[in-house]
């Protein structure tokens, strides 16, 4: 019983955590908008997923966003990518980003 505490703090604590690190290709891509990018190279699409829910307990929808940009920006590199747009808003943990070359397309 004194053990609760401890871990309902750590439930909450991990609920609004972001565990997923940048890469140093990622740090070179940007996240931008549909309308941002018209003038870049369209590369293809890749799907990154995490997990929506700890414990039974919904994350924070702005650090599972934030989480999902990261590892799309960490794979656009994979398909000599520069730039991700997000396609519509993430479902059950996933989201679907178009990966772009807009620096020398």
């Amino acid at each position: 019983m004194k053990n609760i505490p401890v871990i309902l703090a750590f439930c909450l604590l991990s609920v609004s955590c972001t565990w997923v690190k940048l890469t140093e290709e990622g740090e070179k891509t940007r996240v931008l908008s549909t309308t941002e990018v018209t003038s870049c190279k369209k590369l293809g699409k890749t799907t990154v997923s995490s997990k929506a829910t700890i414990a039974g307990m919904e994350r924070d929808p702005e650090k599972l966003q934030q989480e999902l940009e990261t590892l799309a920006r960490n794979s656009a590199p994979d398909l000599n990518g520069d730039t991700v747009v997000p396609v519509g808003n993430p479902v059950n943990g996933k989201q679907v980003f178009e990966v772009y070359r807009c620096i020398k397309p």
